[in-house]
Order: structure tokens, then C-alpha cells, then sequence
């Protein structure tokens, strides 16, 4: 957490990772601050006086609180080049709305652990790469790239247009896991806790898959239903 308007000026002119940037309503002489921010796509927010102090558990925060990234974001072009850098056909996991650091974590530690190349996540509706994020991670997320991005859609459309198949995991999916191809070069989509996959970004996979259940719950954690995709990917791969 950066503290104070100087500290915060400092981290966005030397274009430190940022998650988020919250301003109290009540302050004036930010516009230099929310310049910057606009201009590094950091988004920002305006909150109540009260709710800042709260926060920063300080009533001298001179209206600026912001969250730093606690590792430094990738594009997805570097991604997939440690793909290509490793001469292996591109595995990547993309996460539609993670809200949960402790889900983003132990995603990250999976997909580190299932050979993956990287994990595209989302810059808003989703959390950042917060400490939580890397406690939770047990160190992959120092090994393993991590993209943010504005549109995943954009990023699917993308990765097809390089011949990249795309695997959402849905309850609802055509096929169980473990009957489809993934020896294929591919992007996997994880849902967010609670709703899954958004609308557009279902219809915008080439595959839906689903994780048979047979207890009396429906769904898993999205953690662990990730785990379990990811090391059938790492199983087919090795064999």
C-alpha cells in the first residue's frame, strides 16, 4: 500500500505496477495524479474521507491510497514467446473475473506446477497480484508470467488468430475433461467464483468442458476444478 501523494506520484512516473488508486472526494490538486494514472491504464476510484482513513488506518494519507502490484505484469506476446522460447505448444490459462487472491494464488501455484506458460487475468472485476496473491502462490508467481488485460475476448480472438484453441470449463460443457485433445496448442478459461464463465466469453470458446460430479454439491472451488483440468493437460502432454 503507497501511502500519500508524493509516494503515489513517484510510483506512477516510474511506471511501478499499480492494481488500483483510491482518492478522496473530498481532496483537491489530484489532477496530476489521475493524469498519469489515465495515461498507465491504473484504475482509480473516488471514495468517502472517512472510508480512506479507514483503510489506510491514517488520517494523514492526503486523499491518495494505492495499491502496487507485488510482482510485475507481462503482455500476453511474452507468454506465449517463453512458449516458444521452451519449443513446446503453448498452454495458457485465462481467468474470467477471479475475485478471490487466495483462488488467483493457488491458480497460479497449479498452473506453474502443470507446466503452463502463463495466466492472463483481468485488470477490472478481478483482484491484482496482491501480497495475499504471492503468499498463496508458494513462489510460482516468481517463475510463472502473469498478464492483466481490459478484454479477454479481445485476448481469445487473438490467441485464435494464432491457431490457439480455446477451452472454457463449464458445468454445463458438451465433453468431460478427460475425453478432449488437449496435445493442442491452447488457452484454458476458468470462471469466477459463483458465476462461471461470462456470457461472451462462453460463446467465444471452441470447447466447453465439465468435471463429472457425484456427491451432492455441483461445483467446485474454482481453484481446485482449475487443478484438475490443468494436470489432465500435463498428463496428456507427458504421455
Amino acid at each position: 500500500m503507497l501511502i500519500g501523494r508524493q509516494p503515489v506520484l513517484e510510483a506512477l512516473k516510474a511506471k511501478k505496477p499499480i492494481n488500483r488508486i483510491l482518492l478522496s472526494k473530498a481532496a483537491g490538486g489530484l489532477t496530476e495524479i489521475i493524469d498519469l494514472a489515465k495515461q498507465a491504464r491504473v484504475i482509480f476510484e473516488f471514495v468517502d474521507k472517512k472510508a480512506l482513513d479507514r483503510i489506510s488506518q491514517s488520517s494523514k494519507n492526503q486523499g491518495v491510497v494505492a495499491f502496487a502490484s507485488a510482482h510485475e505484469y507481462v503482455e500476453v506476446e511474452d507468454i506465449l514467446a517463453a512458449a516458444q522460447a521452451r519449443d513446446q505448444l503453448p498452454f495458457i490459462v485465462l481467468l474470467d473475473q477471479i475475485e478471490d487472491p487466495h483462488n488467483l494464488g493457488a491458480i497460479i501455484r497449479s498452473a506453474e506446477a502443470a507446466g503452463a506458460h502463463g495466466v492472463v487475468t483481468l485488470k477490472r472485476r478481478a483482484v491484482g497480484l496482491t501480497e495475499t496473491v504471492a503468499k498463496t502462490s508458494a513462489g510460482a508467481l516468481m517463475h510463472l508470467p502473469v498478464a492483466r488485460v481490459n478484454n479477454l475476448n479481445d485476448v481469445i480472438l487473438k490467441l485464435k488468430e494464432q491457431r490457439i484453441w480455446v477451452f472454457g470449463l463449464d458445468e454445463e460443457g458438451e465433453a468431460v475433461f478427460d475425453k478432449a485433445d488437449f496435445k493442442l496448442p491452447l488457452a484454458l478459461v476458468v470462471g469466477g467464483e459463483g458465476q462461471g464463465l461470462s456470457r461472451l466469453v462462453r460463446e467465444r470458446c471452441d470447447f466447453l468442458v465439465k468435471i463429472p460430479m457425484h456427491g451432492k454439491v455441483n461445483s467446485l472451488n474454482a481453484s481446485v476444478a482449475a487443478a484438475i483440468v490443468m494436470f489432465e493437460v500435463a498428463r496428456q502432454r507427458q504421455k
